[in-house]
């Protein structure tokens, strides 16, 4: 007799970020055995827009899985199943019978949706409907992105009230893709993804007919919403992982928390990324915030209730670093940035309040734009880089005094990952702004890690979230040297740099 042939043995996530694109390969313990990794183009038409070619996306991904397989020399008989994790809010409108964009995608940094906001605020103020979606009405959000492309891109309107176009975040779009495309793809999106558009409701964990009217959206053009752990259907037979099933869908930041073993109300993380963002486990609990944090889903498995959290969204971090690099010429590689902060004893008087897509969390600021201030002769590129790294740390100060106001029990400690971790003088001075300890995980790609974990759990690979969170372990951790006093005096001049960033935009100012 034949032996019988082993069981998968490993769970494949893909990562669709902001900048690039990811597969990685996990094993049964939580460790990286292969990936691949292809960045696309990040397109400025105007100043304020942010456009990605979903096209060039959904290349790159058959192109990172492929490369995470031959690493490993695995093929679709190891793998027992697919997780997705994307970029949230960045809105594709797609014709579900050629299967081609009608738009690029519009990126969630992109602040072109500004004046729809305003017009649907002038009924009700930005908290119009943030009782029912734990939102304020923002240009962050894919809402107002649909919106935008139904009324400029020609014939769009007309043909999504036809029912022949699809939108969904990049999950959306590759899981359709991935399942087939135009021949039997599934149009699905999950919980935490559709909690981040303006239309579903957090406690029915539907969309909402009477905002979708307001926006002006055919609810033809929407996914059907699913939890975050179940399978949703197979690779299709044309591609390298056909017949694998799909099995898992988390929103980046959702993710990285579920990686994080982060499961229990109380518990939190922050990713530290394109942009920075910080989770707070509220439980069963749907908790709306009074000092300017999100109320989101942080995940849902199967069939139990969902798990919400607050969460404090910063626009501009790593892409800071990226800015410093790409226009400024400041630095070659972002690794740079580090050695290049350390080549001075403090930031010289400088600040950096990198508003460029207005503030997010805790002010909510769209007439914000990106300031430099403290300038004096004696400053150089050292202060400038050295203010870069801590202008991150500040703004994560800030959000978590906003999660502490609001959850009444301040955390002890913060667990952190993404890719800035990695910088060591960051994480020194973030843990000296917040008076806690930072703690980075052994694993620090927990994006990718929490969709896996999703799509493991949902095929029996792994069994239950007690198994996930003895997978989790300590890396480094980072205790507060910095004095009292001068946290107060940074926190204080840091402050008084954010309101030298507000009230720019103004009717003739974009």
């Amino acid at each position: 007799m034949s032996e019988p042939a082993p069981s998968p043995r490993y769970v494949l996530a893909i990562d669709q970020g902001t900048t690039s694109t990811r597969a990685i390969v996990f094993d049964h313990g939580g460790s990286i055995v292969s990936t691949g990794q292809r960045e696309h183009e990040q397109l400025f038409p105007q100043a304020g827009w942010v456009e990605h070619d979903p096209l060039e996306i959904w290349d790159n991904t058959l192109n990172v899985v492929a490369e995470a397989l031959g690493a490993s020399g695995l093929t679709r008989d190891d793998i027992c199943a697919v997780g997705i994790t994307n970029q949230r809010e960045t809105a594709v409108v797609w014709d579900k019978t050629t299967g081609e964009p009608v738009y690029n995608a519009i990126v969630w940094q992109d602040t072109r949706t500004q004046a729809i906001v305003d017009a649907l605020a002038a009924e009700g103020g930005v908290d119009r409907f943030k009782a029912t979606v734990g939102l304020p009405l923002a240009t962050y959000f894919s809402g107002t992105k649909i919106a935008w492309i139904l009324d400029h891109v020609e014939g769009a309107r007309e043909r999504a009230e036809a029912g022949e176009l699809l939108f969904g975040n990049t999950d959306a779009w590759i899981l359709w893709n991935l399942t087939g495309g135009i021949d039997g793809g599934v149009h699905v999106t999950d919980v935490t993804n559709a909690s981040r558009t303006l239309f579903m409701d957090l406690e029915t964990l539907e969309w909402d007919e009477d905002i979708l009217d307001a926006f002006g959206v055919p609810a033809s053009m929407l996914p059907e919403i699913r939890s975050s752990s179940e399978v949703y259907g197979t690779v299709h037979g044309s591609l390298p992982l056909a017949g694998v099933p799909v099995a898992g869908i988390l929103g980046d930041q959702q993710a990285a928390t579920f990686g994080q073993a982060a499961f229990a109300e109380g518990e939190a993380k922050n990713t530290y990324g394109t942009g920075c963002f910080l989770i707070f486990n509220t439980g069963e609990e749907i908790v709306h915030s009074k000092n300017g944090l999100l109320t989101t889903v942080g995940y849902r498995l199967g069939d139990a209730a969902p798990h919400y959290a607050l969460e404090g969204s910063i626009a501009v971090t790593g892409s800071l670093i990226q800015w410093l690099r790409d226009n400024l010429g400041l630095i070659e590689s972002a690794p740079q940035v580090e050695n290049l902060a350390l080549s001075v004893e403090d930031n010289g008087g400088v600040y950096i309040v990198p508003a460029f897509s207005g503030l997010f969390a805790p002010y909510w600021r769209a007439d914000a734009r990106g300031a430099i201030v403290g300038l004096t002769r004696f400053v150089n590129k050292g202060h400038i880089a050295r203010a870069a790294l801590e202008a991150t740390a500040f703004q994560t100060r800030e959000v978590l005094d906003a999660v502490n106001a609001d959850s009444g029990v301040p955390l002890s400690e913060l667990k952190v990952d993404g890719g800035m971790v990695a910088n060591d003088a960051l994480m020194q001075f973030q843990a000296d702004i917040l008076g806690v300890d930072v703690v980075r995980p052994k694993v620090i790609e927990t994006t990718a890690l929490g969709a896996a974990y999703a799509a493991g759990l949902a095929v029996g690979f792994w069994k239950d979230l007690g198994e996930l969170a003895e997978n989790w372990g300590e890396g480094r951790r980072w205790s507060p040297a910095m004095d009292s006093a001068e946290r107060d005096r940074q926190l204080r001049l840091w402050k008084k740099a954010v309101t030298k960033a507000m009230d720019w935009v103004d009717d003739d100012v974009r």
